[in-house]
């Protein structure tokens, strides 16, 4: 029989968390909240993974513990909403209406539980004219203007993977949705109520630095002109002679002296903020980066201000020094991957379990959470 999470792993022990499986941003979120201390018990659905992912490889599903349900059989609703009558933090990410349908919606869930945070992950939202259809992160970028910023200003804008719509302008806006509503939810007359995660919201919120200057005049409304887009020459990427890549960012004064220093332009370029030479001075950086290789580049500016640092792999990167003294990657069930963020003084979390595998922990969540009626039926 697995074993839950030992108790003291993190500043949210002690709070459940009911996931139903889904992709993307849902399982990334519960998997913050596992990685914080949270009990999350995942109800996975008969059938395999919706992806085809192995999931012993799944590491969003780390520190969790899985059930099986079918939400589509007569019982499958009732059997979840046991689990939520327990239940701190719900987190679903059906398109509008689907929950409903099978029965777990925020109405049948706070009925059973008036003190639930009903967390719901979409791309558009709940309502709005889009709220029904398909889609996925890179459309949600597209509709708030966040990917017209990313890439060259001659090429079509660059798709940053899912990192910026699905993760940041979702799950990360889902956990401190649903976290801020379980602080209200324990307050003195506090309630339980619907937390609406929209990706179109979060990654337009994740834009409001980029809107104030937009309207105060001082970013353009196009990509690779301004000074955070690639634009400016001393905030961007250069390749190096043998295929490799430094990322330049001397914003401040002193530290662009010691760039400029230690690239041996220092004196070619008197007015950096001159913006009629930008395209000058970004050939002559280009220039000079391409007379040697990425790992001379880094021992030059190693130890320096110059707010340079190479351009590391996905696999180079646990490799790095600074990295791996603060063990920024752990490894655990044979899989190097991030270790939980952030890091917490008093309540430090871990990666206590590898990825939970589908319907291996009912047994134990049963014992658990006492919920006898979740123990698997004989068809399931």
């Amino acid at each position: 029989m697995a074993k839950g999470p030992r108790p003291g792993h993190g500043p949210l022990t002690g709070v459940r968390v009911v996931e139903l499986a889904g992709i993307g941003p849902g399982p990334f979120a519960a998997m913050l909240l596992a990685d914080l201390g949270a009990d999350v018990v995942r109800v996975d659905r008969p059938g395999g993974p919706a992806l085809g992912i192995d999931p012993a490889y799944d590491i969003t599903n780390r520190n969790k513990r899985s059930v099986l349900v079918d939400l589509k059989d007569e019982s499958g609703a009732g059997r979840v909403l046991d689990l939520v009558e327990r239940a701190d933090i719900l987190i679903e990410g059906y398109r509008p209406g689907v929950a409903e349908r099978l029965g777990v919606g925020p109405g049948a869930c706070l009925a059973r539980n008036p003190k639930l945070v009903y967390g719901r992950m979409t791309g558009w939202g709940q309502d709005g004219p889009l709220a029904e259809r398909a889609g996925h992160d890179i459309a949600y970028l597209a509709l708030t203007g966040t990917l017209s910023m990313i890439g060259r200003p001659d090429e079509p804008p660059v798709v940053p993977a899912n990192l910026v719509g699905d993760y940041a302008g979702g799950s990360l806006y889902l956990v401190v949705g649903v976290l801020a509503a379980l602080q209200h939810a324990r307050t003195p007359g506090g309630s339980g109520q619907v937390v609406d995660a929209a990706i179109v919201d979060g990654a337009a919120h994740l834009a409001s630095m980029i809107h104030g200057m937009l309207a105060a005049g001082s970013w353009q409304d196009r990509r690779g002109a301004n000074l955070l887009d690639g634009g400016c020459p001393f905030y961007g990427t250069y390749a190096t002679s043998d295929g490799g890549h430094m990322a330049v960012g001397p914003l401040e004064g002193q530290f662009y002296a010691e760039f400029a220093g230690l690239l041996g332009i220092a004196d070619a370029f008197p007015d950096r903020w001159d913006l009629a030479r930008w395209d000058e001075l970004r050939a002559a950086v280009a220039e000079r980066f391409l007379t040697r290789t990425r790992a001379e580049w880094t021992e030059v500016f190693d130890g320096t201000d110059a707010c340079v640092a190479p351009v590391l792999s996905l696999r180079e990167a646990p490799h790095h020094p600074h990295l791996a003294a603060r063990s920024t990657f752990v490894e655990h069930s044979g899989i190097t991957q991030p270790a939980p963020a952030p890091r917490f003084s008093a309540t430090p979390g871990s990666v206590r379990r590898g990825p939970a595998q589908p319907g291996a922990d009912t047994e134990a969540v049963a014992a658990d959470w006492d919920v006898p009626g979740l123990r698997p039926h004989p068809h399931d």
